[in-house]
């Protein structure tokens, strides 16, 4: 976070190549209190993310110059930082590779303001949450989850997770074989309910994490939602 006349800002990158979009979402995280710079493509994005340290990035898919995923990739690269696309494309596995490249939730356009902001703070929140000191590490099989570190292994090999991802994954081992429904998996991991847009949040991140982890790790019951599979299941 930057410092501005002693107090701490969230600062958030806005990486939109429709000015108009850009400056509506910029003027509104500002009223909210964030400070919040812009790049209008997707390599300016990439610096500008590398000179100033963000706290949380707004990255537009289609952008001129490379795209929002190579751009994700980069920014990532750099140093962990949570993600926020946004996409006009609707297609599963466009948001899956979102998700795959790093990204941390997405939002599909046309989107209200409201929800953005609502979508942001969750993120920082989560972002910003800290491991309780005396959390355990979690084995079941072959998965390892250690909460103090924030890290997954998969046969001894550390699997790297974004922030929502080890959230979703630590929230279900948590209580191994109890199924959890997308509604208390939205309110409890991503801090906010969404019944129709946000179920397909929570899908496509259990997506994202099978293609890490191996599909045995995260169960699905048919028309109620996910529990982490228990040892032996």
């Amino acid at each position: 976070m930057a410092l501005v006349h002693g107090a701490p800002t969230t600062t958030i990158v806005i990486v939109e190549d429709e000015e108009a979009i850009a400056g509506a979402l910029a003027a509104r995280l500002r009223a909210e209190g964030f400070a919040v710079e812009v790049a209008h493509d997707g390599l300016a994005g990439v610096q500008l993310c590398e000179r100033i340290g963000p706290d949380l990035v707004v990255l537009d898919v289609m952008l001129p110059g490379i795209d929002g995923h190579e751009a994700c990739r980069r920014i990532q690269r750099e140093r962990p930082v949570p993600v926020l696309m946004l996409t006009a494309l609707d297609a599963e596995t466009d948001l899956i590779v979102g998700l795959g490249v790093g990204a941390d939730d997405y939002l599909t356009k046309p989107f209200s303001q409201r929800e953005l902001v609502a979508r942001v703070r969750a993120l920082l929140r989560r972002s910003q949450r800290s491991a309780e000191p005396s959390a355990r590490p979690i084995a079941a099989g072959s998965i390892t989850i250690d909460p103090e570190r924030r890290e997954v292994r998969r046969d001894g090999e550390l699997v790297h997770l974004t922030p929502t991802e080890f959230d979703l994954v630590h929230r279900l081992a948590l209580r191994p074989g109890i199924v959890f429904s997308r509604e208390q998996l939205l309110e409890e991991v991503w801090g906010y309910l969404d019944g129709t847009a946000g179920g397909r949040t929570v899908d496509s991140h259990v997506a994202a994490v099978r293609r890490k982890l191996g599909p045995d790790v995260l169960r699905t019951v048919q028309g109620i939602g996910y529990a982490f599979a228990a040892r032996g299941e």
